[in-house]
């Protein structure tokens, strides 16, 4: 899979970019961007590089000193924030560097760094991209099934196509000339898991192809899954893309989380 950093069509998103591949506002969520349109940064506590409160991945610490991943940047009190890809986490942690950077950051000794730390941060990427494509599908800016997928496609109405990993050759071959034919990218985006956790995601049946029918709902799904791509596999991303979607606001990437 090709670095995501280098495809137009989901480079607005993650400093460290991954998949290919996220309506202003109303309320200031934590991570959003303010109304005044400037774009909080946060240092990196590992490599000291600056980048969108939306594009880090925040740590949290607990009262009994345990570190946590903090994906929606939600958790109370003083956060540090990280830019590295999981091996490169994996080797902070295994070196203790990682705990100094914490301990410094959250000015105190009691800091306990979980051995497994990545792979949370891994698996609540994971979910929050799952659960970014669930309230999509609730609030009607999500269709699937192959033939209502490839008429809306043809018709220049989708934003995101995406295909599960296990979706046949044929199928995403179809899907992909009928988006091009509406205007569309390339290729739509072959999604790290198969149909049977896209089914769950979204409480359909046999969820094998999918596609954003909103550009603001495909500019979140895009920038969630390229976080969880880009810090799993920073070299590598989902295959396909969108020059559809462009860059994306903040706004957009944070517009409707919960």
């Amino acid at each position: 899979m090709r670095n995501p950093r280098n495809d137009p069509a989901l480079a607005s998103s993650p400093a460290t970019a991954g998949a290919q591949g996220d309506a202003k506002q109303r309320s200031r969520a934590p991570g959003s961007q303010p109304a005044s349109g400037h774009i909080p940064e946060r240092t990196c506590i590992l490599t000291r590089r600056k980048a969108g409160k939306s594009d880090l991945i925040r740590l949290a610490l607990s009262p009994d000193g345990k570190v946590a991943p903090d994906i929606r940047a939600r958790a109370p009190g003083r956060g540090a924030w990280i830019s590295v890809g999981k091996a490169e986490l994996d080797a902070a942690v295994a070196k203790g560097k990682l705990k100094g950077a914490l301990q410094r950051a959250f000015k105190t000794n009691d800091v306990q760094v979980p051995a497994d730390l990545g792979e949370r941060i891994v698996q609540a990427l994971r979910q929050a991209t799952l659960d970014r494509l669930g309230m999509e599908a609730r609030s009607g800016n999500l269709i699937n099934g192959a033939d209502k997928v490839e008429i809306a496609a043809r018709a220049g109405k989708i934003h995101l196509l995406i295909h599960a990993a296990d979706a046949g050759e044929d199928g995403r071959k179809r899907l992909d000339q009928a988006w091009r034919v509406g205007g569309g990218g390339d290729r739509g985006l072959i999604f790290p898991e198969g149909r049977t956790i896209l089914s769950m995601a979204l409480g359909r049946e046999n969820v094998v192809h999918l596609a954003l029918t909103d550009r603001a709902a495909a500019v979140r799904v895009s920038h969630a899954l390229s976080r969880w791509c880009a810090f799993n596999e920073p070299d590598s991303g989902l295959d396909g893309g969108s020059p559809a979607l462009g860059t994306g606001s903040a706004d957009e990437r944070n517009e409707g989380t919960e």
